[in-house]
């Protein structure tokens, strides 16, 4: 009876050296997976806060609010996107700013057309390393279009 349980304790040994390295694994991919997902939702929250920014922040803005001035790709980058920064490094955090128009809310183009709307294009973009380095740089890139407020 002796033998038997120390036949037994070797089994567990070889089952746990197949087993817990596979668990340890698995637990340890699941944790920077969701580190990259906090940081892809990061991403996309800086894009809209990068467009809602715009929107409203437009030539009319300008004109409307006494010494304001209107968004700027600039503007755009250090008053709405760098101040919300949480984990990301900003060394790896880059961006673009578009406008399907100009930066003015509405154009018209003559007195029988209806008016153009326009919008804002911010683009984030995030060159994330995994804390494990078992794969390269991962893109995370996210866009929010927004219309010109009025």
């Amino acid at each position: 009876m002796v033998q038997c349980r120390q036949r037994r304790l070797a089994v567990v040994t070889v089952e746990a050296a197949f087993v817990l390295p596979v668990a340890f694994f698995l637990i340890l991919a699941t944790v920077i997976g969701s580190m990259g997902i906090f940081r892809y939702q990061e991403v996309c929250y800086l894009a809209k806060e990068g467009a809602r920014y715009a929107s409203v922040r437009g030539t009319q803005y300008e004109q409307e609010v006494s010494g304001a001035t209107a968004a700027t790709a600039d503007s755009i980058y250090n008053k709405a996107i760098l101040p919300r920064v949480a984990v990301c490094d900003t060394a790896n955090l880059s961006y673009s700013v578009s406008w399907s128009q100009s930066n003015s809310p509405y154009t018209v183009t003559s007195s029988f057309e209806k008016p153009v709307g326009n919008t804002v294009t911010v683009t984030v973009t995030y060159k994330w390393m995994p804390e494990l380095y078992l794969i390269g740089p991962i893109t995370l890139k996210a866009k929010s279009t927004m219309p010109m407020s009025y």
